[in-house]
């Protein structure tokens, strides 16, 4: 059992894909869900001993299931240490490779194949913001996953001259 209480689902209205709810179940489960959305169930194994500082618990693809529309899909979450491009979360779902990836403090491009689908910010809870972009167009497929790894994982990250310095300034007296 986490100590991270249950907040009640939160549903956002998606400039393209209308309402999407999306539900955490302490640090063990992510689910979205929508009308016009395949549902994504992500979910930690209960016996992985959860970390408090990442919604899901582990970034431990060993203990980390995810499937879309019920059909298990692989992921890979970066370790998620010193650099920001170590906290890119990957999966592949019908052949296109997403990957969420973090571009500025706030938030992450979410990417399919490569190509930037729209940005996504969210601080590791359940509500979710995304901007699609207009040049790139969506599929369902693609704000379901974008919407479940934003909250799983969270989104953004600090630059590395940013963490350098706030390592030095640690170490003056």
């Amino acid at each position: 059992m986490t100590d991270r209480p249950t907040p009640a689902p939160f549903t956002s209205e998606d400039t393209l894909f209308g309402a999407i709810t999306v539900s955490l179940e302490g640090q063990e489960r992510v689910t979205v869900s929508g009308e016009r959305i395949p549902a994504v169930v992500l979910t930690r194994d209960p016996d992985c001993e959860p970390d408090p500082q990442i919604a899901i618990g582990t970034r431990d693809a060993a203990h980390l299931s995810l499937t879309v529309d019920g059909v298990a899909v692989p992921l890979r979450p970066g370790k998620g240490k010193f650099l920001r491009g170590s906290y890119r979360v990957e999966t592949t779902h019908e052949g296109a490779v997403y990957a969420l990836v973090p571009d500025s403090i706030p938030s992450s491009r979410l990417t399919r194949d490569g190509k930037r689908l729209g940005d996504f910010s969210c601080d590791g809870d359940q509500i979710v913001l995304a901007e699609w972009r207009k040049d790139a167009p969506a599929r369902p497929a693609d704000a379901a996953i974008g919407y479940a790894l934003a909250s799983a994982f969270g989104t953004g990250g600090h630059p590395t001259w940013m963490l350098l310095v706030e390592a030095v300034a640690a170490l003056i007296p």
